[in-house]
């Protein structure tokens, strides 16, 4: 009877040792679980925190080198204006010069032959 108890004590100390390490294993497990998700779930955000710089910096690049290539055709543009203006004021000059120049030979012939006559 009595070591029949005792049996039973034991066996009842033990069902519930093996309960106990059974839930705490399960708590381990479910406790891990979530490290690995809290983990998981920050590297995603890093990752699209880094994709979103990324993409920032990306448009940020790529609208410099637009302006870039406005700023240098806008300079073209002016380059080859100037050159056009100043091309044209040398060949006004050129042929004002060539004008009055053949004006005054004209004038010298024109005196010069009176003065013969």
């Amino acid at each position: 009877e009595k070591r029949a108890r005792e049996k039973r004590a034991r066996e009842k100390r033990a069902r519930k040792r093996k309960e106990r390490e059974k839930r705490e294993r399960e708590k381990r497990k479910e406790r891990e679980r979530e490290k690995r998700e809290r983990k998981e779930r920050k590297r995603e955000k890093r990752e699209k925190e880094r994709e979103k710089r990324e993409r920032k910096e990306k448009r940020e690049r790529e609208r410099k080198e637009r302006e870039k290539r406005e700023r240098e055709r806008k300079e073209r543009k002016g380059r080859k204006e100037r050159e056009r203006k100043e091309r044209e004021e040398r060949e006004e000059r050129e042929e004002r010069e060539e004008r009055e120049e053949r004006e005054e030979r004209e004038e010298r012939e024109e005196r010069e032959e009176r003065e013969r006559e």
